[in-house]
């Protein structure tokens, strides 16, 4: 977002949370599809309907936990140290007059 210029920020903003929505939306049904797809594996293979559906729940715990894994290494690797964003002329006004002029 520090990239934006701030008559644009609405449309960056949006993007970014639509962004986030999505990718938890995908991410969701990525796990739950794991979880079922290994559910019907091991009662095919004879497991009890409880021991299926925990060993479901695991191998989906276990895939979650590799793409917080990978999110995290990504993150580490791309992300850019020591930048922060500029302040808004306007953050800077509301800031020096407390009473917030208006």
């Amino acid at each position: 977002m520090s990239d934006v210029a701030p008559e644009e920020s609405g449309l960056a903003s949006g993007l970014v949370n639509t962004s986030f929505m999505m990718g938890g939306a995908l991410g969701l049904a990525i796990l739950a599809s794991l979880a079922a797809n290994r559910t019907d594996t091991l009662v095919a293979a004879g497991d009890s309907h409880l021991a299926a559906l925990n060993g479901g729940y695991h191998a989906a715990f276990v895939g979650g936990a590799l793409f917080a894994l990978a999110a995290a290494t990504l993150g580490g690797v791309l992300l850019r140290a020591g930048q922060h964003a500029p302040a808004h002329e306007h953050q800077d006004a509301l800031s020096a007059d407390p009473a917030g002029a208006d």
